[in-house]
């Protein structure tokens, strides 16, 4: 997995909880208090899933909370920092969704051993996308946190449902 989503996760502890709760959560993973993530960096899976555990431990919260917590933070304050320029070619939230494949591509395509989920999408009616994640991770949580994130930004209301490990619907009300 890339470093981006640690550093994502490093400021969402940071900015609400603090530094030490941050640091707290990477020695309990077993890691060293002042680890320091590059973005670009690959990091092994199972480290970055051993601080998102460490990081619910730290703060009392379950997967299903820190997967929207992450979400929402990814959305609304780190990408539009990182990736403004993705967020300002859409005025939708259903735009977004339905150009996520393309910029997960786009954005990875010149970072080597990049392997970031991908999607397909399928209409169940004009109002009901389905989004299938496909990903070896397992880590469709965090892509219903994504979606919830990605209604706010819009300020517009989702209904987001995970159907089963790979299909999430999302209903644009």
């Amino acid at each position: 997995m890339k470093g981006v989503i640690v550093t994502c996760l490093a400021g969402l502890v940071k900015d609400n909880f603090g530094r030490k709760k941050w640091e707290d959560a990477l020695e309990n993973a077993g890691l060293d208090r002042h680890a320091i993530f590059s973005a670009t960096n690959k990091v092994d899976d199972a480290i970055v899933m051993k601080v998102v555990s460490s990081v619910c431990k730290v703060l009392n919260i379950t997967p299903l909370q820190a997967a929207d917590a992450f979400g929402d933070y990814w959305v609304n304050v780190y990408a539009p920092r990182i990736y403004g320029a993705y967020l300002q070619e859409v005025t939708t939230s259903k735009e977004l969704l339905l150009r996520m494949d393309k910029i997960h591509e786009t954005v990875t395509s010149t970072i080597p051993n990049a392997a970031p989920p991908r999607f397909n999408y399928k209409w169940g009616d004009s109002r009901t996308l389905i989004m299938t994640y496909k990903s070896p991770r397992g880590l469709i949580d965090f892509l219903v946190g994504l979606i919830k994130g990605v209604g706010k930004y819009f300020n517009e209301d989702l209904r987001v449902r995970k159907l089963n490990s790979t299909d999430v619907e999302v209903v644009f009300l």
